[in-house]
């Protein structure tokens, strides 16, 4: 309570704030930080949110979007650096690490201001001032209007901000599809519906908006880089650098991809294998009863949730596809204990 009570005198007068989240963000990365920085922004506050890398464009409807710094701007660096050093509160949402924030890593570690974690993920480390964090949450919005509430500022939500909230809610649950949509969920998301988040655009602005050449893309990883192994219970994709530059791919085109391979009958686990610059890239999901996340973290140097996690890897992509088969099936009976108690009951 104490620390509470710290942190809600620190935002009760106007100061110089930062707002950041991970590399790569998605829409409750993006969501959290627009959301959190036009509540901000309605105390008083001078309020600049800094991503480390770009995002979707899918997500640039969010109102504070075009003020957003991107880090990886090497224009706007600079001005970046400069923001973080002076800060008086940095905000940092939807990570546990600071290893997520990639380049900007360094200049958040060492800055002087009041750091705020507010986060969903397991495992958080220890690098802030107060964190507002729980693994029971299904994305950091439901725990940013939480906080928000909690601070007693409901009356500052807008239809704006809750547009923002309702964007993380709707993508970090499937589109209300996992098993993490809980009561508590559908009731944050009534009443940000009632403050004015107009669900059916969000979702078509997020879900039904794509270009020619992503959908051309997608045809043609299912059609050629989606491998299914029945007795395994697996399916995967593997997407070269090459396969990206064909299709001219642009960040978020692979966004959902490794949904379609689970999907499918019999399938447990799925996974989207896709070579960056930097290495590969992993997305796993899994069936409720199948956790992923100790598979991630312990093999490809990953974490997250037990049905949603990510990893990463610095093997060839062919390498990579090879060590996950061979892991899944030197791991099988573990993975897949909790799904055969299962089938036993009935």
């Amino acid at each position: 309570m104490q620390a509470f009570e710290l942190f809600k005198n620190k935002i009760a007068s106007p100061a110089k704030i930062v707002i950041t989240t991970h590399y790569k963000p998605d829409a409750d990365a993006l969501g959290s930080s627009l959301g959190l920085a036009n509540y901000l922004l309605k105390k008083g506050h001078d309020v600049t949110v800094i991503t480390p890398s770009d995002y979707p464009s899918f997500l640039h409807w969010m109102k504070g979007n075009d003020a957003v710094i991107n880090f990886e701007d090497k224009k706007l660096q600079e001005q970046a650096i400069k923001k973080i050093q002076e800060a008086e509160i940095i905000f940092c949402l939807d990570f546990s690490c600071l290893s997520r924030l990639q380049g900007m890593q360094e200049y958040v570690k060492e800055a002087k201001a009041y750091k705020v974690n507010i986060d969903h993920h397991q495992d958080p480390k220890d690098f802030c001032d107060f964190r507002f964090w729980s693994t029971d949450a299904a994305a950091t919005c439901e725990l940013l209007y939480e906080l928000i509430v909690k601070v007693g500022d409901k009356d500052l939500l807008d239809s704006d901000i809750a547009e923002c909230l309702y964007s993380g809610i709707m993508t970090d649950t499937g589109g209300f599809r996992h098993p993490n949509t809980t009561k508590n969920v559908h009731l944050i998301t009534a009443e940000l519906i009632e403050l004015g988040a107009d669900n059916s655009k969000i979702s078509k602005l997020i879900y039904d908006t794509n270009s020619v050449n992503r959908l051309k893309f997608i045809g043609f990883a299912i059609s050629r880089r989606l491998m299914i192994n029945e007795e395994l219970k697996i399916a995967y994709f593997a997407i070269s650098k090459k396969d990206l530059r064909k299709y001219s791919s642009q960040t978020g085109d692979t966004e959902g991809l490794v949904n379609y391979a689970l999907s499918i009958g019999g399938i447990k686990i799925a996974a989207l294998f896709t070579e960056r610059e930097d290495g590969i890239k992993i997305s796993f999901r899994s069936t409720e009863e199948v956790a992923v996340n100790k598979f991630a973290q312990e093999y490809f140097n990953g974490g997250g949730h037990k049905n949603a996690s990510g990893g990463k890897s610095d093997l060839t992509l062919s390498e990579t596809t090879e060590k996950f088969e061979k892991l899944i099936k030197e791991n099988y009976n573990t993975l897949f204990k909790q799904l055969e108690l299962i089938h036993e009951k009935n």
